[in-house]
């Protein structure tokens, strides 16, 4: 599964990191409907993220078969999204009043729009490759402005509002997975990027008007850590930091060709039925697993989030089949959103200081390696890069508990 990425999502680091900023924002909410603000900013994430993102995963197999794209080609359009992602972060954790700009929001939007308009209009891989690489940057910039906008605006409202609409992502990657379901023919790899564009504009649209928080320029910070609490750098976050940048290789490897490793042994609407099922259990997913950590330490969540998504993105691999396709995407969307909350909640209770920011710039490398790791194997399908990604997450999963031992980290209600 493409995430061309989320989480992303991961995407969440920038999410914990504007709650700081939004606790500093004066939005005027009375006048606000806190379910419009939701709705409105999980389109925004689903257009950015869930569609402009993600929907490079169930066309990656069309572009293999009718664009001529290849194996080596399709990684290296994966990974010029991720590192434009990684820019777009950056300047988002570097410029915040620019985050809290609705052009910025809109603007973004609109060239998330534009560039997947673009993609069927080229026929050679540069042009591809810019285009996924301004894509995610765009997608960055949108996500954590909406992130911004609402902390701003459902502060007091309640967290299971901000879950729900962090669950736009999964709603369009769900989205993304029925286009290339009831597209077919020679020239389906163009119509399914038509399609995309289209309905990006429509959430963009729905999302357009979403409320940006009002704050001043001077004491707001892209970082979550208590205050208060500020320490140095430590072995202890070392090994969330650690943790949190393997699920970054091990998801994006699982995201980026999830899709394309079942279409090779199942009939065709397996993959991107598998997809729609990731979305789909995507979108609660966030809401859920905060409020599981109300009760349960948020590392040893952190662990079990992670065991689930390796034996998820290792099923496929070991087990042959639809059922055991739709149970690792299920896996899968189920994990990677809450992962990310998980992490960056914990870090910013550290006392670390930029702690969110560290763990972003951590789990967007990840991402940006993860399919370079992988690219020596795929010449045998892709079996072998989602054993070895589901492998990296077993090794995330340690990591974690090593560093709950060692770090004594905060059980998740406090």
């Amino acid at each position: 599964m493409s995430p061309d990425r989320a989480c992303g999502v991961r995407e969440v680091a920038e999410l914990t990191a504007m709650t700081a900023a939004a606790h500093k924002a004066s939005v005027d909410t009375s006048s606000t409907r806190p379910w419009r603000v939701t709705v409105q900013g999980a389109a925004a994430l689903a257009a950015a993220m869930g569609v402009g993102r993600f929907v490079y995963t169930p066309i990656l197999p069309l572009m293999h078969a009718q664009a001529g794209l290849s194996v080596q080609q399709g990684t290296e359009l994966a990974t010029a999204n991720y590192l434009g992602y990684l820019v777009g972060a950056l300047v988002g954790i570097a410029s915040p009043r620019t985050m809290r700009s609705p052009t910025t929001l809109r603007l973004s939007l609109a060239v998330v729009v534009a560039t997947l308009a673009l993609m069927p209009t080229k026929e050679d891989f540069a042009g591809w490759f810019v285009l996924r690489l301004v894509a995610g940057a765009a997608s960055a910039l949108v996500f954590v402005a909406a992130v911004g906008a609402l902390f701003g605006a459902l502060r007091g409202q309640g967290p299971h509002l901000a879950g729900w609409a962090l669950g736009g992502i999964g709603a369009g990657i769900a989205l993304s997975g029925a286009l290339a379901l009831v597209v077919h023919g020679a020239n389906g790899w163009r119509l399914t990027w038509w399609l995309a564009a289209t309905l990006c504009a429509a959430l963009t649209i729905v999302a357009w008007r979403l409320p940006m928080p009002a704050g001043t320029s001077s004491g707001t910070t892209l970082d979550a850590s208590e205050p208060g609490r500020a320490g140095a750098f430590d072995a202890r976050f070392g090994f969330l930091l650690t943790a949190y940048a393997l699920e970054g290789v091990g998801y994006i490897v699982a995201g980026t060709f999830l899709v394309a490793a079942i279409d090779q042994d199942s009939a065709r609407w397996v993959g991107s039925g598998a997809w729609v099922l990731a979305g789909c259990a995507a979108l609660p997913s966030s809401a859920l697993w905060a409020r599981l950590a109300r009760t349960w330490p948020r590392p040893m969540l952190l662990a079990t989030a992670l065991l689930l998504q390796a034996a998820g993105v290792a099923l496929p691999t070991v087990i042959g089949g639809t059922c055991a396709a739709l149970i690792s995407a299920a896996a899968f969307g189920a994990t990677f959103v809450g992962i990310s909350t998980l992490a960056l909640a914990h870090g910013s209770a550290s006392g670390v200081p930029r702690a969110a920011a560290i763990l972003t710039t951590g789990y967007s490398l990840g991402q940006i390696a993860g399919p370079l790791l992988v690219t020596p194997v795929l010449h045998n399908g892709y079996r072998q890069a989602l054993m070895i990604a589901a492998l990296v997450l077993i090794f995330a999963a340690a990591t974690s508990v090593f560093a709950q031992r060692r770090g004594r980290l905060v059980v998740g209600g406090e």
